[in-house]
Order: C-alpha cells, then sequence, then structure tokens
C-alpha cells in the first residue's frame, strides 16, 4: 500500500527520491500520482513522476509527465537533460541535439548540458565534437570522474590513446574504485597491443564488480589474444560461473577446451551451443562454430545472427563516414584492395603471396592492407615488391575504411573474414561499391555487406549454394592458392624430429582445435591396425600434449607413440614432411594449409569428406592434383584406406612419385594459370557494376 502524500512539497520530493533510489518504481510512480493531485504544478514532482514511469516501461506516460514539467520549469538543465535523453532512447538523434544546443544558448557552459551533449555526438559517431564537449564540461567541474571518463572514451575513438591513458590514471588517482575506469583502461591496454595488462586491468574490473560478467569475459578474450589459453580458460570459466547462460561466454568456452584438448564434459557444452544457435540467439562466433558437428545451414544461421548484430553496430559509423562510391570511367584498370591480417610469414602470407607476384603482370591494380605491422620477414618484401602495400595496422576501423575509400578500390577482397579479429568490423563500413569474401573464414559470412564469395566447385557444389548468403564465384580450379616457389630447409635427420629409424609416420599437423575426440579416436585405430607406426603432432598449448597421451593410453595406444613436434619456422617446418608417409586429415575442419603443405612437399593426404564448405576444402586440393581416389566419405573408409597405405611401403612410396611429378604440371600450384582466371572473375564482377547490374552467381 502506497503511503499518502505529505503535507509540504519538499517532503514528498524527498520520499519520491528515496523510493526511486530503491528502484521500488511502480510505488513510486503510485506516490508521485497521488502527490501531483495535491501540488499539481511542481516540475520536479512531474519530472520525478516521469522518470518512475521511464522505468516501469511507459514511455508515452513519462513523455507527457516531463514535457508537461518543462512547460512549468522550461529553464530546469535537468529536465533538459531528460529529455534528451528520451529522444536518444526513441532514435531521434537530432532533437535531442538541438534540445540540448537550445539550453547551452540559455547556460552556456553548463557541465551537464555538455556532458549531456557530448553522449549525443559520441553515439552519432562525431567523436571530435564530442571530445570537445566533454573538455568544456571538465574545465567547469575538473574534479567529476564521471566527465574524465568520457572525455577518456572519446580520445580513445579519436586515436589520441597516450592522452586517454592519462585520464584514465588520473580517474583512478581520484576514485580507484571505479570499475568502468578499469575496464576502459584494459580495452585501451588492449589498443596498445598490451594484452595481458589489458586482462589484468580487467580482471581488477571484475573484481570491483562482482555481478558483472563482461568485465572477466573480456578479460578472457584479451588472453586468448595473447595466445595464453591457461589464463583465457580460467576467466572464461569464472565468466560462465557469474552467468551460466551466457551464449557469448559458452562458446567461446567451449573453443578454448577445444584447443586444449578438454574434453570432458564438451558434448553437453557443445549441445547447448548448437541449441543456440538454432534458436537464433547471438553470440556465438562464425568461425569458432565451424569446429562443431553441425550443418552447413547451421552454420549460415550462426553467421546471419553474428552479422546482424554487427551490422546494428556499423550503422552509425557508416552514416558518419559517408563513403560515395564514384563509378570508374569505361577505360579505367580495375583497382583490387585485399584486406589481410597476416601479410607475413604466415599461412595468409606464405599461400597468397605467388599469386599476388603473378598479378603484378596483369593490368589489375592490386593493393594489400595489411592490418598485422611489418615483420621484417622475405614474405613481407615480396608482397611489397609485387603489389602497392598500405601497412594500416596502427589506424582504427574508420581510418582504414578511409584509407581504403581514399585508394578508390573498387573491388575488395576479405581474406581472412570472422578468422580475423577486426576485418569483419572493416567489411561492414563499405569501403569499396564490391566486395568478396575469400579464404579466410571457410563459410559464407552471412553479411549484407558482402557481395560474392570467391570459391570452386568441389568445396561448394551446387546442393550448398542454398547455405551461401553472398552470389557466388566459382574458379574452375582450388579456391587456395600456394606458393610454388617455398623455401625449404635442409632435411633433419628423423632421429633430430623425435622419430625412430624405422616404422611408418602419419602425421596431423593442424591446429589443435581441429582433433576432436572422434577425429583422435580415429587416429588410434590406424595406429592399432599399422604396427610400429606414430602419430606426429604440433605440439599444442599448455598441458595439451600430456592430455592426448593420456587419451591415446584409455584408447590401448602406448602414450609414446605420439610424437610432438614444436613450432618451427616455415622453411624448417616443411622440411620435416619428408619423413611423413600418410598425412591424415581433420573433420569438420580440414587442414587446408598444412595439407597443401604436405602436397608439395610430396607427402599424400588422407582426407575425410562432410556437408559444409569447411569440411571439403582438401577434396578440392587432392581433386585438383587428380588424386581423387583419397578422398574418402566415411570413418569406416578413411581408416581402411589409412590402414591399407600404412601397411604397403610401396603403394606409399608410388604416391609421393606420383605428387612429386603432379606438382610440377597439375592446376594446383600453377599461379600464372590462377592468375589468370582470378583476374578473370574481378573483370566479371566489375562489368556488371559499371553497366549498373547487380551482383549474380558466376561459374569460370
Amino acid at each position: 500500500m502506497t503511503d499518502a502524500p505529505l503535507t509540504d512539497i519538499a517532503s514528498n520530493l524527498q520520499k519520491l527520491s528515496e523510493l526511486l533510489q530503491r528502484d521500488a518504481n511502480e510505488e513510486a510512480a503510485l506516490f508521485a500520482a497521488a502527490a501531483r493531485r495535491q501540488f499539481p504544478v511542481s516540475a520536479e514532482l512531474i519530472r520525478l513522476h516521469g522518470l518512475a514511469l521511464l522505468r516501469l516501461g511507459r514511455r508515452r506516460d513519462a513523455h507527457t509527465a516531463l514535457n508537461r514539467a518543462a512547460e512549468l520549469a522550461p529553464n530546469d538543465i535537468e529536465l533538459q537533460c531528460n529529455l534528451a535523453a528520451l529522444s536518444m532512447a526513441d532514435g531521434k538523434v537530432g532533437a535531442a541535439m538541438e534540445r540540448l544546443q537550445k539550453a547551452l544558448a540559455k547556460a552556456p557552459g553548463h557541465p551537464a548540458l555538455l556532458q549531456a551533449l557530448g553522449a549525443v555526438y559520441m553515439s552519432t559517431a562525431q567523436y571530435a565534437q564530442g571530445r570537445d564537449a566533454f573538455a568544456q564540461a571538465l574545465q567547469a567541474m575538473p574534479q567529476h570522474p564521471a566527465i574524465r571518463l568520457n572525455l577518456a572514451a572519446a580520445e580513445m575513438e579519436l586515436g589520441r590513446l597516450a592522452e586517454a591513458e592519462t585520464l584514465l590514471r588520473q580517474v583512478l588517482q581520484q576514485a580507484a574504485g571505479t570499475d568502468v575506469a578499469h575496464a576502459m583502461l584494459g580495452h585501451l591496454l588492449h589498443l596498445q597491443h598490451r594484452p595481458h595488462e589489458a586482462a589484468a586491468s580487467l580482471l581488477q574490473a571484475g573484481k570491483l564488480a562482482p555481478d558483472n560478467v563482461q568485465h572477466v569475459f573480456q578479460a578472457a578474450l584479451m588472453f586468448d589474444e595473447a595466445g595464453d589459453l591457461i589464463n583465457a580458460h580460467d576467466a572464461f570459466t569464472e565468466a560462465m560461473a557469474r552467468a551460466p547462460d551466457s551464449v557469448p561466454v559458452m562458446g567461446q568456452l567451449l573453443f578454448v577446451r577445444r584447443r586444449l584438448c578438454r574434453w570432458q564434459d564438451i558434448d553437453a557444452l557443445s549441445e547447448r551451443v548448437i541449441h543456440a544457435v538454432s534458436a537464433g540467439v547471438p553470440g556465438v562466433h562464425p568461425f569458432a562454430f565451424l569446429a562443431e558437428d553441425a550443418d552447413a545451414d547451421l552454420q549460415l544461421r550462426c553467421a546471419k545472427t553474428h552479422a546482424s548484430a554487427l551490422e546494428s553496430q556499423a550503422a552509425p559509423f557508416r552514416q558518419q563516414l559517408d563513403l560515395r562510391h564514384k563509378l570508374p570511367m569505361p577505360d579505367t584498370p580495375v583497382r583490387v584492395g585485399m584486406l589481410v591480417e597476416g601479410l607475413n610469414e604466415t599461412a595468409f602470407g606464405q599461400h597468397i603471396v605467388a599469386l599476388i607476384e603473378a598479378l603484378s603482370d596483369s593490368d589489375l591494380d592490386v593493393h594489400l592492407f595489411a592490418t598485422t605491422p611489418d615483420d621484417g620477414s622475405r614474405v613481407r618484401q615480396r608482397l611489397s615488391a609485387a603489389a602497392t602495400l598500405h601497412d594500416v595496422s596502427a589506424l582504427n576501423h574508420l581510418q582504414v575504411a578511409q584509407r581504403i575509400h581514399g585508394t578508390a578500390i573498387e573491388v575488395l577482397f576479405d581474406v581472412n573474414g570472422y578468422r580475423s579479429s577486426r576485418n569483419a568490423e572493416l567489411m561492414a563500413l563499405r569501403a569499396a561499391p564490391i566486395q568478396v569474401s575469400w579464404l579466410g573464414h571457410n563459410g559464407s559470412s552471412g553479411a549484407p555487406w558482402m557481395d560474392y564469395l570467391l570459391t570452386d566447385a568441389i568445396v561448394l557444389p551446387h546442393e550448398l549454394r542454398e547455405h551461401v548468403s553472398e552470389k557466388v564465384i566459382r574458379l574452375p580450379r582450388c579456391q587456395q592458392p600456394s606458393d610454388p616457389h617455398r623455401m625449404q630447409a635442409e632435411v633433419p635427420s628423423r632421429a633430430a624430429c623425435g622419430l625412430l629409424e624405422q616404422g611408418v609416420v602419419f602425421a596431423c599437423l593442424n591446429e589443435t582445435q581441429t582433433i576432436n575426440p572422434a577425429v583422435f579416436a580415429r587416429c588410434m585405430l590406424i595406429l592399432q591396425q599399422v604396427p610400429n607406426s606414430v602419430l606426429w603432432l604440433l605440439t599444442g598449448p599448455a598441458n595439451t600434449d600430456l592430455r592426448l597421451r593420456q587419451a591415446a593410453s584409455a584408447l590401448d595406444v602406448a602414450p609414446e607413440r605420439l610424437i610432438f613436434s614444436p613450432r618451427l619456422p616455415y622453411s624448417e617446418h616443411l622440411a620435416r614432411y619428408a619423413h611423413v608417409d600418410l598425412y591424415l586429415d581433420t573433420l569438420p575442419i580440414n587442414s587446408r594449409a598444412p595439407a597443401s603443405d604436405a602436397l608439395w612437399s610430396g607427402c599424400p593426404v588422407l582426407t575425410r569428406t562432410g556437408e559444409t564448405m569447411a569440411s571439403r576444402t582438401v577434396a578440392s586440393l587432392l581433386h585438383h592434383l587428380g588424386l581423387a581416389e583419397l578422398i574418402m566419405s566415411d570413418d569406416t573408409s578413411f581408416v581402411g584406406m589409412a590402414t591399407a597405405l600404412g601397411n604397403d611401403p610401396q603403394a606409399l612410396a608410388t604416391l609421393r612419385k606420383h605428387i612429386t611429378q603432379q606438382r610440377k604440371q597439375s592446376p594446383l600450384f600453377d599461379m600464372r594459370g590462377f592468375a589468370t582466371d582470378f583476374r578473370r572473375a574481378v573483370l566479371s564482377v566489375s562489368a556488371r557494376y559499371r553497366i549498373g547490374r547487380p551482383p549474380a552467381n558466376i561459374d569460370l
């Protein structure tokens, strides 16, 4: 039962404020309605009534109350801020800005109005104006930590990280217990490529706000990015304890457990993630979801849900940038851009460098936008010599988009897709009129900003087209380029590799998230049926090697039959394949780069195809190398073929000889031919664009 109104206005206002502070909004609304009958012209009473109604979701009634209060007290600063906030919530940014600017004309320099106006500017990505408003507010109230925090946020968005850090550390000197300040400092340190410090700051924020899961979740992401999977796992686990039903948390926890080969209870967690994707719940990252046993329809649903969230975030930035694309003159060469994270001594750099060199002789004007700094490697030098390379690693999203647009790129390729930490956000800004997904994320982007997907007919057969949101360009060759000029180091001895002098060497040198329990059990079954054989794996993070040896023992395979190799420079890594008799592929994610390296080295690869793009990439490699007999359709045939080959040294030797011969004459390693087909694809999509036709499926 709500208390009756008190006899004087001051007591009523105090009572109403106390109710709002306790979040007793229903009681506050009833109390205010009764009090207004006694004090019908009290602007502050009506304002507080409006706030109570707003918290109850009664927006129309709240709007009526606040407007009535404004009629009674047109110069009330707090009331004008409330009305501006209501306009913002209704999506009426212009109305909010106009109201605050009029109020500032009457009360120049008022910090509350400047603070509110700065927030409006920030919401529309007008960061310079927001910074100026917050700076003026701070001059009026230099000891106000919230204003300093907002100013730091604006400086961060403008790329003025040193200034932002100074402001944040000043806030922490004023109020060390402010979790938001610690969290913002964490994000700033991340931008400065200091992930461990960033994670520590976010964990401190999490301690100060034990009910806030985001601080700990973001810390886990920082650890993950730094490659510290143990601390990432612990932080994700803590986040899961705070929010057991959080889909983003469970999705990332599942992915890190796969990489650590922590398989206990993993099926139950996977089932929850798959259910969330099926229900259209946002939060599952499409690249991580490729590792789950899901069909192409679910993968597309996951990608569309993720892209929808990115689209909402990108829309105001696109509006601010207003990047308009001028139609090129008919005789203008097509300017091609490639946005790449990893234009270094990485799998991406190694596999596209020869194609870029081959394209340098074409009439395409190729520009590479590298989001990672120069590592001084030979690959980076080759890429810089073959195309115009823009190092955009120090720029923020908006600046990169402006650079791409300023370069007048007509066809922009996203070479990483969701595999990258930032490419999708950049592509959503629509820096080029034609945008193409290729290589990195072997599935559909599900994104409205991607026009085409470049692939081939083996990776994407006709029956899978319905599970792709983009229009499809299918090359007449394998979609994956390769460098025929790889530099291989001197082959080490078997002993130096940890191998015995005799015995069959199976290998699976793929990342640990692809080695799931089913893949591992299949490999163990093969070892059981091939005497004196071993399985060569890349050493994994933390105690992954020990866990895999324990898993082997549980499947009645001696743990010492698992040989773990350290990660080596690329040329030394290639040399190891001389000792591999048969490479065993993974599922549902195939071993794309490792399989290509194995085949280039003359090592046969056995694959097991699935019904998604990610599970058909090695089939494409083998098909275009003329080795379709190494493409298996089920586990039984995979184990049978591996066992038969493992027990037939002559057959393995024949395969190696055949692959070595095919390397010189098959289309798989022919980058001149690849460049010709790639040019045809680019000219086809450019021609449609230049004559005003929409994107369409293209089979070359």
